[in-house]
């Protein structure tokens, strides 16, 4: 127990929670509960801690574990080699990092076959140790013709020292310490170098790696989608990259350890010691870096593609409307449909007013007919291929029409992965895998969330360089986010899909599927409690999801919150005292008597936590909360604008598409999207581009230059 404590006081230390917190946290985590259920229903437990800090905890704790397995593991097998003193028992104790305990490991691991284990096998190890003492007046040369020997292959003196020096350069390359140092040197003061490798190899009209061809940069000062490019330009054959290090540097210090003031054996040592940088510790520490390098981008990428599904996930739902979707194309047309204000697919179709064929009349009375027949109120278009001509279309089609209509484009990432999928396939058995894309369209726009959980996150396409980054890590970290979202806004349990169930706290695939069957057997589900009736949902899925479930009108008003049903007795209580039945939840009279309610008062009262009094509050005040409703609405539009209508220093609003690491892209409504460089943000210095912006953000920006050839265009935030 004592080295568990330890271990709580240094997550606590890493994590900035108190000891306390990382306890409960750690005990909570091992008691089965999940991240969300945790976040929400135990804050009393763990200082109101979020999501994001559990899961912090969670990593951290995992990570001394494994440490703490792997310091037994190598104390266990050094002291079967009967090497182990209690000096290096204490360094590998007092060892932080994976990487610390690896490198004091080095000279008692079991090495294939080197150059050093060849020399030792000769029987050369004495005559190593001899040179590394370096006695006065000692002749090398006389001293290594005792360790001829025809039977061990040592045929000449020149071989002995060879064999010895090579003994002494894997000593040298071993010894954790000067690992440390070189590793710290080469980071703080190497360059990493890149130069053209095979032209062809790179994307012959885009030149992808051309800034690359000839390109240094120092280690420590390289960004993370710099070591990304220059990676992946590495894979394809298209750049060769090495790490320059303070060679003369190293060396120097390495002479001034091992090298003794007039020492007989000063040249075969200074030998062996380049040897044994060059040929073991330099492609090694090289390694190391370059991995290093590679980790931290991956983390970097990872949590920008993150941050960035977050916000698109909690991107407003355009709820209560009549939608049409759009999926542009030009040779097989615009397949369209519409769906009602829940998401049920009313009608789909074709038309063609897009090149090839570009036949816009028979397209208009196709369009108007459904606009008509099903009251559309809003169109919702992709923004793929034949985007922009299908949005003119549209936008000259509204001039026509004697109603209110507007349309919105939708970034349609992941739509045709969705069509395509056996998911669309069980939703959609009898629709064409274009058709199903277009009503895929028409519901992100009603409700981005439950639409964006039905496709993989990697194909929504928020982030930066994601194939090239650790794949495991992507999916464990966008797993997190979209459970996270998901469990934050809410679940209707009469209208959810699967896809969307199967991301409350605490429900598997299995279980969300057999919600749904049990509701299209049986019909709308009255109360919460019904729940506890479908099977594979025991009594610990039951306590973890069904704070998240929500029964819109069922039997019990408490039902619809996000009051967990362990705490119903107590709010019943806070009720009575108040004197107002759950009949009133979400009434001015109940919003007027809880928000002048002395909290710590009541909580004493009803032997319950201030923060667990203060949620059923805020529940019962505002019962259907949706933290979505709080971010700013899409815009939407009557009007088309073309790349060539811009001018420079034009104001314009748009809405921002993606945030990478070296500015934003915002969608001003032509073709293509454009670039706000991180130096464009603001006036004041951005450190990073999400500390100003976020996906799905609607931000006013003015043009700064045009390029039609090359369809770039410039932006700015900073207004002149």
């Amino acid at each position: 127990m004592e080295g568990n404590n330890e271990l709580i006081k240094q997550v606590a230390n890493e994590t900035k929670l108190s000891i306390k917190y990382v306890k409960n946290i750690i005990d909570l985590l091992e008691e089965g509960n999940t991240v969300p259920f945790i976040a929400r229903y135990r804050k009393e437990l763990t200082g109101a801690a979020d999501e994001v800090q559990i899961r912090n905890v969670s990593e951290a704790w995992e990570y001394k574990n494994n440490l703490e397995k792997r310091k037994e593991e190598v104390l266990r097998l050094i002291e079967e080699q009967d090497k182990l003193t209690d000096e290096l028992k204490a360094e590998i104790h007092k060892a932080t990092k994976l990487q610390q305990v690896e490198d004091l490991y080095r000279p008692y691991k079991q090495k294939k076959r080197t150059r050093a284990t060849t020399a030792k096998e000769k029987g050369l190890e004495p005559l190593a140790n001899l040179i590394m003492e370096q006695p006065e007046g000692v002749d090398i040369e006389t001293e290594a013709t005792a360790f001829l020997s025809e039977e061990k292959e040592v045929q000449s003196v020149e071989d002995a020292i060879q064999g010895a020096e090579d003994i002494i350069a894997e000593w040298i390359s071993d010894d954790s310490d000067n690992r440390t140092w070189i590793r710290t040197l080469t980071f703080q003061e190497g360059i990493i170098e890149t130069k053209v490798k095979k032209k062809e190899m790179d994307e012959s009209d885009q030149k992808t790696y051309e800034m690359y061809y000839e390109y240094q940069e120092p280690v420590k000062k390289i960004v993370p989608h710099r070591t990304l490019a220059v990676n992946r330009g590495e894979k394809e054959g298209a750049l060769r990259v090495s790490v320059n290090t303070p060679v003369d540097k190293i060396l120097r210090k390495l002479n001034e350890k091992y090298v003794k003031a007039g020492s007989s054996t000063r040249e075969n040592i200074e030998r062996a010691i380049l040897d044994g940088y060059k040929r073991l510790i330099a492609p090694s520490i090289e390694r190391d870096i370059r991995n290093e390098l590679t980790e931290k981008a991956d983390e970097q990428a990872i949590r920008i593609f993150s941050e960035n599904l977050r916000h698109l996930l909690l991107q407003p739902p355009l709820k209560g409307k009549v939608a049409l979707g759009v999926d542009p194309g030009y040779r097989t047309g615009c397949k369209i449909a519409v769906v009602d204000e829940t998401g049920k697919t009313l009608d789909v179709s074709v038309m063609y007013p897009t090149p090839p064929r570009s036949d816009i009349e028979k397209s208009k009375s196709i369009l108007k007919a459904m606009i008509e027949k099903h009251d559309v109120e809003i169109i919702a278009i992709g923004n793929g291929t034949g985007s922009r001509e299908t949005e003119q279309f549209v936008a000259d089609l509204i001039k026509e029409l004697d109603r209110s209509l507007a349309y919105i484009i939708v970034n349609e990432a992941g739509a045709s992965v969705y069509s395509a999928s056996d998911v669309a396939r069980q939703e959609f058995p009898d629709l064409k895998v274009e058709e199903r894309s277009a009503v895929s369209i028409a519901r992100r726009l009603q409700d981005p969330l439950s639409e964006l959980v039905k496709i993989d996150p990697k194909s929504i396409g928020v982030g930066q360089y994601q194939h090239d980054v650790a794949q495991k890590q992507l999916n464990d970290s966008l797993t997190f986010v979209v459970e996270t979202v998901v469990n934050q806004v809410g679940v209707n349990v009469n209208t959810a899909s699967p896809s969307l169930l199967q991301y409350v706290a605490g429900l598997s695939k299995t279980v969300a599927n057999n919600i749904v069957k049990q509701r299209e057997e049986e019909g709308k589900f009255k109360s919460r409690v019904q729940l506890k009736k479908i099977p594979r949902l025991g009594a610990k899925t039951y306590e973890q999801c069904i704070g998240f479930l929500r029964i819109i009108e069922g039997k019990n008003p408490l039902d619809q919150t996000p009051i967990h049903p362990e705490s119903y007795d107590d709010t019943k209580k806070l009720l009575a005292l108040l004197g107002v039945t759950e009949k009133e939840i979400g009434t001015e009279e109940i919003r007027t008597k809880l928000q002048s309610l002395d909290i710590k008062e009541y909580a004493e009262k009803l032997e319950i936590g201030e923060l667990t009094l203060k949620d059923i509050i805020d529940a019962l005040v505002k019962p259907s909360r949706d933290p979505r409703d709080e971010v700013t609405k899409p815009l939407l539009k009557t009007d088309v604008l073309k790349m060539e209508d811009l001018e420079e220093g034009m104001e314009l609003e748009g809405t921002v598409r993606n945030v990478v690491d070296f500015g934003a892209f915002v969608d001003i409504g032509v073709k293509q999207d454009g670039l706000v460089h991180i130096s464009k943000l603001s006036k004041n210095f951005v450190k990073h581009p999400m500390d100003v912006v976020h996906v799905g953000e609607v931000v006013k920006v003015w043009v700064e230059q045009v390029d039609i050839q090359k369809q770039r265009i410039a932006l700015t935030m900073v207004s002149n």
